[in-house]
């Protein structure tokens, strides 16, 4: 070998080692509470995930830890990520009641007409009045909401007074608080405790989504589930969420795709694709010969006549606690209206 090909040589390897070194290559650790078939992380964080490695040829991987795998609870996953010990987690904003005071207005009772739009209006009020308050410890990535609520329990639940001394789970405290006012004994526990909690008898009746069902069970547990008409008997919001720092330590083009994956269009995505899912699995319940109770428009109103006091209740104490319940809320409804008729 000449000397000037051995030097062409040691200049292409050099080249070669210097743009491997900027072409920097990431792991990150994505950590969530359900089992990775379930709806959430096999058609919506898998895709977020799988989207970010393409987008970035390969250099950003993401891990993915379902079922709590890096230990701990779901209440403690907020402060997990906050913390570091996960570089991105899915959660329930209302495992940490209190935390999140101006989210907990798309949960209220009857407010959300359809889930992707529910999600668009919830991505939007962030933006405009929690980014620098809820938020301002982590970087959101998604916002949404599910499908509607519905009542899974061990006997036909028709009327409000069939709720009265029920033992039933509720997921945040907006719920607990509308469930209790309706008449149940309302019990806070994160979704995975569900399905023990009904087979020992701790609760008798649950609220989730249809499509959250069939990873837990639900249908082989109890035997009736009440849908209401119109807009949703309550929903639950959700954070989908990076450490700061990691998101920080990124170079400027991997942070870019990290954006390009996520905000308003992906939390659309996220509503509706969970909302989609709400078919398939009431079918489940269908097969199984469940009983099926799809509450009519005049029964559903009755329902919403009486949870009305829980709104202004959260409103009042928004308003004292000085976080302008009066204004979320009506910014929350006029943004969900105007993106239900967007859709």
């Amino acid at each position: 070998m000449t000397m000037t090909r051995r030097i062409l040589l040691g200049l292409a390897a050099g080249a070669i080692c210097a743009t491997a070194a900027t072409a920097q290559e990431v792991t990150l650790r994505l950590h969530q509470f359900l089992p990775a078939q379930s709806t959430v992380p096999a058609q919506i964080l898998d895709v977020w995930a799988d989207r970010v490695e393409a987008d970035s040829n390969g250099r950003i991987r993401i891990e993915r830890y379902p079922s709590m795998q890096l230990g701990g609870t779901p209440p403690q996953l907020i402060d997990q990520v906050i913390d570091g010990v996960a570089d991105i987690v899915w959660t329930v904003a209302g495992y940490t009641p209190g935390r999140f005071p101006q989210l907990e207005v798309f949960e209220l009772p009857f407010i959300s007409p359809d889930a992707e739009a529910t999600s668009r209006a919830y991505w939007q009020l962030a933006e405009a009045r929690m980014m620098d308050s809820d938020f301002a410890d982590f970087k959101p990535l998604g916002l949404w909401v599910h499908g509607p609520g519905v009542i899974h329990a061990n006997r036909p639940i028709v009327e409000v007074s069939d709720l009265r001394g029920l033992k039933l789970r509720a997921p945040s405290r907006t719920t607990t608080t509308l469930f209790t006012n309706l008449g149940a004994t309302s019990v806070g526990m994160p979704v995975p405790a569900v399905p023990e909690s009904l087979s020992r008898g701790v609760i008798e009746s649950a609220v989730i989504p249809w499509e959250v069902m069939p990873s837990l069970k639900v249908e082989e547990l109890v035997s009736n589930h009440t849908e209401f008409t119109g807009n949703a008997l309550y929903t639950l919001a959700f954070i989908f969420a990076m450490n700061t720092d990691s998101y920080a330590a990124l170079p400027d083009d991997l942070k870019a795709v990290i954006d390009a994956n996520s905000g308003l269009e992906f939390s659309a995505f996220a509503g509706r694709t969970q909302q989609a899912a709400d078919g398939p699995a009431r079918a489940l319940a269908e097969a199984r010969g469940n009983t099926i109770i799809t509450l009519d428009a005049e029964q559903t109103a009755a329902w919403a006549a009486a949870a009305a006091p829980t709104i202004d209740a959260w409103i009042a104490e928004a308003d004292a606690a000085g976080i302008d319940g009066t204004g979320l809320y009506r910014d929350a409804v006029a943004l969900i209206a105007a993106n239900n008729g967007a859709n």
